[in-house]
């Protein structure tokens, strides 16, 4: 039996670095496994930003995702990078810019539902400008004013929504939105002036 040539031992010492291309997904794995501090940070960014998410506060979710995406975490990053696209398109649909009565109206009634009382003051008023007499706006201005405090003013555009469509008062009277102020003296003699006799 010939006899066998054997290979000699590998010494600790004698480690074989093989580089890969830059921008290999081993790479960026490998270069993600040291880096223990800054993949912290990421998922800590991201966290941080799903709060914001949750809260509607898209702008400050936005950067923490953006801060977190450029993270070493793959799987964290991806997610974040969805998370800003999601954040983007909400964003461009809340600076849609309105350009008729109707459409100043419907993003007023829109910011009520969310109690963004002050931009749908604006809006509404807006409309109004654009559409003086139209009752549904006034309505909806009056709505506005009452749950944000402005009770006097409330009651003229109140008063102004049931001069013009005499239903408005029915309305208001089981509007859940309205309920919330109706026990207020100037709305409520407003929409009861049938107590006055009692």
């Amino acid at each position: 039996m010939p006899e066998r040539k054997k290979t000699p031992p590998v010494r600790s010492d004698d480690k074989r670095v093989t580089r890969l291309p830059a921008g290999s997904p081993e790479s960026e794995r490998d270069a993600g496994a040291g880096a223990g501090p800054d993949a912290a940070a990421q998922l800590s960014a991201f966290e941080a930003g799903m709060k914001q998410f949750h809260g509607r506060h898209l702008a400050a979710a936005r950067e923490l995702f953006e801060r977190a995406a450029a993270g070493p975490e793959r799987d964290v990053a991806n997610r974040a990078r969805q998370h800003m696209a999601m954040c983007d398109s909400r964003l461009q649909r809340d600076t849609v810019k309105p350009q008729s009565a109707e459409e100043y109206y419907n993003y007023g009634v829109a910011l009520i539902n969310t109690r963004k009382l002050a931009d749908a003051r604006q809006n509404l008023e807006r409309a109004l400008a654009l559409e003086p007499e139209a009752d549904h706006v006034h309505y909806a201005l009056a709505l506005a004013l009452a749950l944000g405090g402005d009770m006097e003013t409330a009651r003229g555009h109140l008063e102004r929504a049931i001069e013009l469509e005499p239903r408005n008062r029915i309305i208001a009277r089981q509007d859940a939105d309205f309920a919330l102020v109706a026990r207020h003296p100037v709305i409520d003699a407003l929409l009861y002036p049938e107590k006055k006799g009692w």
